[in-house]
């Protein structure tokens, strides 16, 4: 089967297809053919050495939508089922840039029923990392947060899982942004400055880092999105950063919410697995509003 991978550090062009076996599933595993695959920020972080692992192969692509073709002992799942799944590291072998991957069954749900498989595909990542992130803010309803990036993916995600927990949004976004951010349930719009102390807590999608912690009154929190490179706590403000878990149990709530319309999933541009290349071209060039996705 085909599978994109980096061997050396670089650009866009360091992306290869290979030809590599077909890979098995093992006891409570599960085999996906993969349907349609998105591409995120941290596929290119992978692929600049982010993230480390020089000298070997990586694989590309967390999100998959696609159908299981083959079970492990134990998996819990049908060959034949249409799921969605979250490919979780940073350093594998293989991702779900491919036309087969194999996943842990527990990081599998079943795919909604409401979109088609490409918009399926940009949910498992962005969506986790929204609600996984309101989960590490614990905020109550009628606290007001402030989210950062909130027209993109995982802040978009954010502003209708916030607001259905009864939580105060004020999204911060670009000034074209705000009738969809306020679609999404928002509040209050920004597109500016914002006064110091004024929000219980930041969900800092847009990476500004210690600009938002001043935001955050004392004895708040602070969420970032990147692992580790989150500010240091100041006045009080507990600060940390979402680190994505695969979680099938959570992934069916996000799905079931897809289906319910209280979730909205956003494909800008799909491009062939043999176009990868150009999909990580397009990625750096910014100004999406939706993911783009990779359809082997």
């Amino acid at each position: 089967m085909r599978a994109a991978v980096v061997k050396t550090f670089g650009g866009p062009e360091a992306v290869e297809i290979v030809e590599v076996a077909v890979p098995e599933p093992g006891a409570r595993q599960v085999r996906i053919k993969v349907a349609a695959a998105a591409v995120n920020p941290v596929d290119a972080g992978v692929r600049a050495g982010v993230f480390g692992g020089a000298g070997k192969r990586l694989g590309l692509g967390w999100d998959v939508a696609g159908v299981v073709d083959a079970v492990g002992v134990a998996s819990g799942w049908s060959v034949g089922d249409e799921v969605v799944a979250l490919a979780y590291g940073t350093a594998k072998l293989l991702g779900t840039h491919a036309d087969h991957v194999v996943v842990d069954a527990d990081a599998v749900a079943a795919a909604p029923r409401s979109v088609d498989a490409v918009h399926a595909a940009s949910l498992p990542l962005n969506a986790l990392a929204a609600a996984q992130a309101l989960d590490g803010l614990g905020l109550e309803p009628g606290q007001e947060l402030l989210i950062t990036g909130a027209a993109g993916a995982v802040g978009g995600y954010a502003v209708q899982l916030a607001a259905r927990l009864g939580v105060h949004v004020t999204a911060l976004a670009r000034e074209g942004d705000e009738e969809f951010v306020r679609s999404l349930g928002a509040d209050r719009f920004v597109s500016g400055a914002v006064a110091p102390g004024s929000v219980d807590a930041v969900l800092d999608a847009a990476i500004l880092g210690a600009d938002a912690l001043e935001w955050v009154r004392d004895g708040g929190a602070f969420m970032g999105v990147i692992p580790g490179a989150h500010p240091a706590s100041v006045r009080g403000v507990r600060t940390g950063a979402v680190e994505v878990a695969a979680d099938g149990a959570r992934l069916a709530e996000l799905v079931a919410l897809v289906d319910e319309g209280a979730l909205t999933t956003r494909v800008a541009e799909t491009y062939a697995l043999d176009e990868v290349g150009k999909a990580h071209a397009r990625l750096a060039e910014g100004g999406l509003r939706g993911r783009l996705v990779l359809v082997p």
